[in-house]
């Protein structure tokens, strides 16, 4: 296959794809080693987000949310400008970034006893109910079914390793989503490590993301190059 010389404006949407995860990983590991109290074995990573440094997380939600927005139209016109119709996958990624947005937007409740002194099981606000229901949600389905997506598609286009690996990725993301919303719900045995299990969901997850940016930003990639 012929490579394609990606349009200059196309290359820049695709790099905000390989910026944002390692922006927002970076940010909340600081934020959680330096906020007093919190655990971040225990604590949830939008816990951060309470406080009065709880703006910094909230930035770190709504940029990260605007930067894989920007990858989102890099992924629809890299993949249409070389005929490859994944109509679904930009919209899975586009969604994705609407739910970082939200949750940024919308502050998470208290749970898991941060702050200190409020109750294990947290307490409910109409906000609170909206960061988790549907932004969060959003925010991890979206992802998981972006990796199904385009491990379908990397197999059509014959990059098998990258089929895998996105499959595997989609299947981390579910798995580790739905334990760590049961340790948040504090279930027993798992609890104590719902920060250290969402944690390792977004570095695999946010991980993928920013790969798939830098790989397709190659114009010798099999994706974005022209169908012959």
């Amino acid at each position: 296959m012929r490579a394609l010389k990606i349009p200059s404006a196309t290359s820049a949407y695709l790099l905000c794809g390989a910026i944002g995860g390692p922006l927002f990983v970076i940010a909340f590991l600081l934020e959680g080693a330096t906020r007093a109290d919190y655990d971040p074995l225990r604590h949830p990573v939008s816990s951060l987000a309470l406080g009065p440094y709880g703006w910094t997380q909230v930035a770190n939600f709504v940029i990260t949310g605007l930067l894989m927005f920007l990858f989102a139209i890099g992924l629809r016109r890299g993949l249409h400008a070389v005929g490859r119709r994944s109509t679904w996958g930009p919209l899975l990624v586009g969604a994705y970034a609407m739910g970082l947005v939200g949750a940024g937007v919308f502050v998470t409740d208290p749970v898991s006893g941060y702050p200190r002194g409020t109750p294990a099981q947290g307490v409910h606000t109409w906000h609170g109910i909206l960061h988790d229901f549907p932004f969060s949600l959003l925010v991890f389905a979206a992802l998981t079914g972006a990796c199904f997506v385009f491990a379908r598609r990397f197999a059509g286009w014959g990059e098998r390793g990258w089929a895998l690996y996105s499959a595997a990725t989609g299947a981390l993301v579910a798995i580790g989503f739905f334990l760590s919303g049961q340790a948040f719900a504090q279930v027993a045995g798992l609890a104590e490590i719902g920060g250290l299990l969402q944690r390792l969901t977004i570095a695999v997850g946010w991980a993928w993301l920013a790969l798939l940016a830098v790989h397709l930003r190659n114009a010798g990639s099999p994706a974005l190059a022209p169908a012959v």
